[in-house]
């Protein structure tokens, strides 16, 4: 936001730093986002005499995507209304949810809406600015020079948090704490968000409450309430989202924070109507679409679910986040409705849409099943089904090869259309792989539980969770038990037998920590240094914000910094 500094002067009273940072905006890359091309030229234009050149235009939130894979852009400068309904902000969330812009690009929202500024500042995601028009070359220089200047500030910051050195980060914000108040919050944010992804609960709180004594904002209640929810304090951290949603109903991720808590409690049905609130609040995001859908069909409530995936469906045509997992989820709950015919039609919009993707072969290959066991073709059903496990090998193998992850919600599916078929071993070799690697993902959990549940089999599907959860503990406990009694490479060995063959998050974290322990006390060793690096990159793919992530890359990068090497040698 355009704020001016308490007190008689500020950094960009400094004549001089303001000229270098003009200079400064003509070496920018930016992107503009508009649905009419006149709108563009007129910002280029406008660019143009700021000295700006190097600019790039995108008339729809599928051409964004296309342009921010292909380009780091230093400025992106967003119409608030979008071509499909989306708006500039729910376009800023979701650039940031799936990592495509780095936190040094400067996000500023161009409207007509003086009220949208009112929006801005309960966002979970704020800009860094926003300009009303009709506005001048020079009003927009003076925004963008400030907000270049405040990325300038925080830049150690944003530099050590893209390289996973978080301690580091930690230091940074310090720094901007002690030398520059302007932009105190802004790293207390900064701080607490990372003390809370290193786990350090109590130091997050401490930081949370920090700011809560001098200004009360939504955000800052928000982290206090994740804190309480780690140290396991639901119904306080229950109440403090329900206060931020009544002084700020505009903040949304406080909706999804409380259906994640009602979700922890067991109250499914509470959850989807937080989240019906959210997604009503704000139709476009696809995100919170999906949470809506998966939480419905797991009540049962498949009217919901289809609506929700449908919407997904729609916001995300022709962009290229769209997944095999959208196809098959709004298929599925159509065949769960009886609607064979509907999710046939999906799965033939799959197929046109996803052609050569073998995922997209073998889901339609397994929706197709479920629809002929739904029509009374047993036999034909269990013919396609065949094919399809024969298919998931490959995949199996595949990816295993090249690294790449394959659904688990399309292998569950498979297992249901096992079950359907008659193949009840297929079904549970497939349920137990699926519940051993996403052992501490409560929504695949709930997602097996179900299939068991609508099968007739609810107990023995409890049985096969709680079976799978006691074998992982022993393993888990085998390991570690090897490296407190000092035998490193014991712990080594059986740790990453471990995640070999139950590549969950916590084996794959507990054999790279294991790795890095012993290279830390015998020495370097580029072999064992790769596999550990492997394995925390498959865990960042399950859950980059896991504490557990955090601790283990800390960990290699102070090992590596130990031998002088880089920390993916």
């Amino acid at each position: 936001m355009n704020r001016k500094t308490a007190g008689n002067s500020s950094p960009l009273d400094d004549e001089e730093m303001l000229l270098v940072l003009q200079h400064s905006l003509t070496k920018k890359r930016v992107l503009l986002i508009d649905r009419h091309p006149p709108a563009r030229d007129a910002l280029r234009l406008m660019l143009g005499a700021l000295g700006v050149t190097a600019v790039h235009g995108a008339g729809n939130s599928a051409e964004v995507i296309r342009q921010v894979k292909a380009n780091r852009f230093d400025i992106i400068l967003s119409d608030f209304v979008l071509d499909d309904g989306r708006d500039g902000q729910q376009l800023l969330e979701e650039l940031r949810h799936a990592h495509l812009i780095p936190l040094s690009t400067v996000y500023m929202i161009i409207t007509s809406e003086r009220a949208y500024t009112n929006v801005v500042a309960l966002a979970e995601l704020a800009p860094d600015d926003y300009l009303i028009k009709p506005f001048t070359a020079e009003q927009l220089q003076g925004r963008l020079v400030r907000a270049i200047y405040k990325k300038h500030v925080l830049r150690k910051i944003y530099e050590h948090i893209e390289a996973s050195e978080l301690l580091e980060a930690i230091a940074a914000c310090d720094r901007v704490i002690q030398q520059q108040p302007l932009y105190m919050y802004d790293a207390l944010r900064f701080k607490g968000e990372l003390l809370h992804q290193l786990g350090r609960t109590q130091e997050a709180e401490a930081v949370y409450r920090r700011v809560l004594e001098g200004r009360v904002v939504p955000w800052a209640k928000m982290g206090l309430a994740g804190a309480l929810r780690d140290r396991n304090a639901l119904d306080e951290a229950k109440q403090l989202a329900e206060q931020v949603l009544l002084e700020a109903p505009e903040f949304l991720s406080a909706y999804d924070f409380l259906a994640s808590v009602h979700e922890a409690q067991g109250r499914l049905h509470e959850a989807q109507q937080i989240l019906q609130r959210a997604a009503d609040a704000s139709p476009h995001n696809t995100v919170r679409q999906r949470l809506v859908g998966d939480v419905a069909a797991r009540n049962k409530d498949f009217l919901v679910a289809e609506k929700a995936y449908g919407k997904v469906m729609e916001r995300s045509r022709g962009s290229t986040l769209r997944s095999v997992d959208d196809f098959a989820n709004l298929s599925r709950v159509l065949v769960e409705r009886g609607d064979v015919e509907a999710s046939r039609r999906i799965v033939g919009e799959m197929k046109r849409e996803l052609r050569g993707d073998k995922q997209a072969a073998l889901a339609a290959l397994v929706v197709e099943s479920l629809c002929l066991e739904r029509e009374g073709a047993p036999a034909k059903a269990t013919q396609l089904i065949d094919q399809a496990l024969e298919m998931q090998q490959e995949l199996a193998a595949e990816a295993a090869e090249k690294g790449r992850p394959v659904s688990q919600r399309l292998a569950i599916d498979l297992a249901h259309a096992c079950i359907a078929t008659g193949k009840q071993t297929e079904a549970e070799r497939i349920m137990r792989q699926v519940a051993a690697e996403n052992n501490d993902d409560d929504h695949l959990l709930g997602h097996i539980h179900n299939v068991f549940e609508k099968t007739g089999q609810a107990e023995a599907g409890k049985a096969l969770l709680a079976e799978v959860s006691k074998e992982i503990i022993r393993l888990n406990n085998e390991g570690v038990m090897g490296a407190r009694a000092g035998n490193f490479e014991e712990s080594v060995r059986l740790l990453m037998q471990a995640a070999d063959q139950m590549p969950n998050l916590q084996f794959l974290v507990n054999a790279a920590k294991a790795i890095y322990t012993l290279l830390d006390k015998r020495g370097w060793n580029d072999e064992l240094a790769q596999r550990a690096g492997e394995y925390l990159a498959r865990a960042q793919q399950k859950d980059r914000k896991s504490p557990k992530v955090a601790s283990a890359k800390q960990m290699q990068l102070a090992v590596a910094k130990k031998y002088g090497v880089g920390p993916d040698t």
